[in-house]
């Protein structure tokens, strides 16, 4: 039977690398790629280039054999030390052999590392804008963009189908491996708090972009109404400066609540950790909505100018959406007229969040 697409013959492929040079998130929702590509080339190698801090998105994944990490800190260094270090990771990608690489980053370092990297075969996005034609050169196949709103996931596999690898829907979960030396160290914060596993709400209400949050005086409005209902809350956020002081601001607003406060105090994996541990995540449309879809766990996303039919919970029972029918969302803005404050959210009411939290509680 002649293929009806012009797929290469994976049967031939010893080495794969799968580029992904964006943040947290995104990392973690190509994790299904990886597994989908392995079960399909059994006989090949697969590695990940990505950026170095989103490693622990990716560590541990079964299906990756290696990883090329481009440290971000590098661009505080001197120009000549720049150059060098970026040589010098060239070097070792080209020295692995690739017989595939899948670009799934739109920028220029993705597209001339796969022709640097000298694969017979080179996928990658559809190029736009300036240098589009110079790019679509770049590339033996290339992936088209659907029109309408698409989950990244599905966009991620989409990679995948234009060379003729076709997951099947169960195949299209996340990975996300947590140590126990993670799990254990949670279970040490938590009985220093007095708190057990399954015992608590965990709210992590940040996120680097402020615009994308609800408003901290919600936020303790919640914890107030969960309280209440003798529901014990913990708290999380990034360590970053910004997202440390939204989380003072909810916990001034609540001072006589007992919260478990484990903001900034956590890394990745224990993060993931804790997620795994309690009865239901409360959060916005932020990395920790994706590690709770990656393990099954109960979830309320509030969503406001992004779009949860790209980057909603993926594959999740347990997970609901909290959002309103404005009618100029999703708008992708930083936002409302680029003012950094988003009205769909602002005005979400502390009932629309506090019914779906308290179901997901229950059902667990």
């Amino acid at each position: 039977m002649i293929p009806y697409g012009d797929y290469p013959d994976l049967s031939a492929v010893r080495r794969v690398l799968v580029v992904k040079l964006r943040h947290h998130g995104d990392v973690l929702l190509s994790s299904a790629l990886f597994s989908v590509l392995k079960e399909r080339m059994p006989q090949a190698e697969i590695d990940a280039y990505i950026y170095a801090d989103t490693l622990p998105m990716l560590e541990g994944h079964p299906a990756i054999h290696a990883f090329h990490l481009y440290d971000y800190t590098w661009k505080r260094l001197s120009r000549w030390r720049l150059i060098g270090r970026e040589i010098a990771l060239l070097r070792a990608i080209r020295g692995r052999g690739y017989d595939l690489i899948i670009n799934l980053t739109e920028g220029d370092r993705g597209a001339l590392c796969a022709v640097f990297a000298g694969a017979r075969y080179r996928v990658g996005w559809n190029p736009e804008g300036s240098g589009a034609r110079f790019k679509r050169r770049l590339y033996t196949h290339i992936v088209k963009r659907a029109r309408l709103p698409r989950h990244m996931v599905e966009q991620n596999l989409d990679a995948a189908r234009r060379i003729g690898i076709f997951p099947e829907p169960e195949q299209r979960g996340l990975v996300f491996l947590i140590p126990e030396a993670a799990r254990e160290r949670v279970r040490e914060l938590l009985r220093e708090a007095g708190a057990r596993e399954r015992d608590f709400a965990l709210l992590h209400p940040t996120s680097r972009w402020l615009f994308k949050c609800w408003p901290a005086a919600r936020v303790a409005a919640l914890v107030r109404e969960l309280h209440a209902k003798g529901v014990r809350v913990a708290l999380s956020a990034a360590p970053e400066t910004v997202e440390l002081a939204m989380i003072e601001d909810i916990l001034r607003a609540c001072a006589d609540i007992p919260v478990i406060n484990l903001a900034g105090r956590l890394t990745l994996k224990e993060l993931g950790a804790l997620i795994d541990a309690c009865r239901c995540l409360v959060c916005v449309d932020s990395l920790p909505m994706h590690m709770a879809s990656a393990l099954k766990r109960p979830c309320v996303a509030l969503f406001g100018p992004s779009s949860e039919i790209a980057w909603g919970p993926w594959l999740n029972a347990d997970a609901r959406v909290v959002t309103q029918s404005y009618s100029c969302r999703p708008c992708n803005l930083d936002g409302c007229g680029g003012s950094k404050v988003s009205d769909c959210l602002t005005t979400l009411t502390v009932e629309a969040v506090l019914r779906p939290v308290l179901e997901r509680m229950r059902e667990e």
